[in-house]
């Protein structure tokens, strides 16, 4: 490999140890070698590894009982079992345990190396997949900051300054609003931007496993602490942690969070030992916390411990002025996502985006785009793909439907009539079931012209 990487050695022989470093650093490799459980485990805790090289037996422990320290310590960290008592079982075994392949003895040196390179390309690519995503989801909201709205402007202003200190940030907004991809926009903005961002949704976790996920826990502090854990605390170190809707945040959760706002310091659930984090934090919700503390659902001293800097996020229809230019930032995204060319709104189509309230915000609006663009069969979209009711034609002469595609007795097919009606009735109908009750129609048959006419 051509890039400079680093391996441990856990060999109980000091010739194998030698073998092996020998064969990894042919290929670029910055090898440590240890010959005991209780070296490798000092190893590991301080430094960091791309690939492990463990065998199976350490003199008088085996290397198996050693595996769970080194992933705990390491996660994500590629272990390769090594012995020379292989077998299917201790294989099936060390596979359980979390390592990632198996190498029995003897070797050859380019057996040595491309189980190396196996792991350490593994690594890489699920690197380079992490970056490409997080780069794939900030070009897609980056545009949310591309603003005509002078209001929006100096609310971004205000973004930018307190991005620019490492006070805590506490996000409010309706739900769509983009609170997360301001978070990510403000982290770019910070000294940190090229440290971790480590997002926590809060109402996606248990009440009784807040507080561990959060901070961590020790081996035995509950049913199922199997072993240490490091918490999401831990894995910001540096950067920056998003607590994505902190409102939904358990009492003992609250608890621990506060102190940690205090000092910077924590313990991990059934540890004593304490900690310090140097991360900054930023939290987020669509609730009125003042509402949540007046309920007893939120502790006041937390919120006035997060309620450094506030800033919320206004509505999309607050800012009208960049409702189409971000439909069209969508559009331009999932045309490429979905390999799709040429599309475009139709007028009528333009008009119907700029007069909807849009209550779902900017996720509302990206849900419907996306959906045209999957499901319009043609490259023109109406109002209707998106889901929204036609904005009044500039020509005026129809009679009996002015804001319809299709008019009555015109020249047209019964297929285009039936598909119009179709979508204007799905439309307006609180579901699938009430739309099919209006058709005279069950909803098998509904959903299959649906299908047919390109509108599910």
């Amino acid at each position: 490999m051509d890039s400079a990487w680093s391996a441990l050695v856990i060999d109980d022989d000091s010739g194998v140890r030698q073998s092996l470093k020998l064969c990894l650093e042919a290929d670029n490799a910055k090898v440590c070698c240890v010959g005991t459980a209780v070296g490798a485990r000092d190893a590991v805790e301080r430094n960091r590894f791309d690939v492990v090289f463990l065998d199976l037996w350490l003199q008088a422990e085996s290397g198996l009982s050693v595996l769970p320290d080194i992933l705990r310590r390491q996660p994500g960290v590629g272990v390769i079992v090594v012995t020379a008592f292989a077998s299917y079982e201790s294989a099936v075994e060390a596979m359980k345990l979390g390592a990632v392949d198996y190498l029995p003895k003897p070797f050859t040196p380019e057996q040595v190396r491309s189980a190396a390179r196996r792991v350490v390309t593994a690594n890489v690519l699920k690197r380079q997949l992490n970056e490409l995503q997080e780069r794939l989801d900030e070009t897609e909201g980056e545009n949310s900051f591309e603003t005509r709205s002078s209001a929006f402007s100096i609310f971004l202003e205000q973004a930018a300054r307190a991005a620019a200190s490492d006070a805590v940030v506490l996000l409010r907004g309706e739900s769509g609003t983009g609170k997360t991809v301001l978070a990510r926009w403000m982290r770019r903005q910070s000294r940190r931007p090229d440290a971790p961002f480590v997002t926590v949704h809060c109402p996606m976790l248990s009440s009784e496993l807040m507080s561990s996920i959060l901070f961590g826990h020790k081996k035995g502090a509950f049913t199922g602490a199997v072993a240490d854990s490091v918490g999401k605390v831990e894995h910001a170190e540096g950067g920056t942690l998003f607590l994505d809707e902190v409102a939904d945040l358990s009492a003992d959760a609250q608890a621990r969070l506060l102190r940690f706002l205090n000092d910077r310091g924590y313990e991990r659930v059934g540890d004593a030992t304490e900690r310090k984090a140097d991360l900054r934090l930023i939290a987020a919700t669509n609730h009125s916390l003042d509402e949540d503390v007046r309920a007893g659902k939120f502790r006041e001293d937390l919120l006035f411990r997060l309620n450094v800097i506030t800033l919320t996020m206004p509505p999309l229809r607050e800012r009208r002025e960049d409702v189409l230019p971000m439909a069209r930032h969508y559009l331009s995204f999932f045309e490429q996502c979905q390999g799709r060319q040429h599309l475009r709104f139709s007028t009528n189509c333009e008009q119907a985006i700029t007069q909807h309230s849009w209550p779902g915000n900017l996720r509302e609006l990206r849900n419907a785009v996306e959906r045209a663009v999957i499901l319009c069969p043609s490259s023109i979209i109406e109002a209707i793909d998106l889901g929204l009711a036609q904005a009044p034609m500039a020509d005026s002469g129809r009679e009996n439907d002015s804001h319809a595609l299709v008019e009555l007795g015109a020249e047209v097919s019964l297929e285009e009539v039936e598909r119009e009606h179709i979508a204007r009735i799905t439309t307006k109908a609180a579901s699938f079931e009430s739309a099919a009750r209006i058709l005279g129609i069950d909803v098998t048959t509904l959903q299959r012209k649906r299908k047919r006419y390109g509108l599910s």
